[in-house]
């Protein structure tokens, strides 16, 4: 499947995909994930977490893990996420399509150049 059929990503799902990129994570992990990457800029709510990845399961970009961590870390009501291999290649397609844009932005000089920002 082609993984531009996805894009343009909403920001939401962007940065789940993101997270997941690193390895598996439950909800909770999914969503301090993100605040500390995005160092508090980012927040995703519980209820657009959840329904968020239910279409991305649907979509088959993510998928429940059955892995647990140590019984002694671990809390049994929690669900574990990955990405999917289609997730990982859509990921991919939807940060190479910002790189474009960024590219844009600094052929209409609104950015300064790369080698300018040190």
């Amino acid at each position: 499947m082609d993984p531009k059929r996805f894009l343009p990503l909403t920001p939401a799902v962007f940065q789940i995909l993101l997270t997941l990129a690193d390895g598996e994570r439950h909800g909770y992990g999914i969503v301090r994930e993100v605040e500390q990457r995005s160092e508090g800029k980012a927040h995703l709510g519980l209820g657009t977490l959840y329904s968020t990845i239910k279409r991305l399961l649907a979509a088959g970009l993510v998928e429940q893990s059955q892995w647990r961590p140590d019984p002694a870390l671990d809390d049994e009501r929690r669900r574990y996420y990955r990405l999917s291999e289609l997730g990982r290649r859509v990921a991919v397609a939807e940060a190479e399509r910002l790189v474009e844009l960024v590219a844009d932005a600094r052929s209409k000089k609104l950015l300064a150049a790369p080698e300018v920002l040190g």
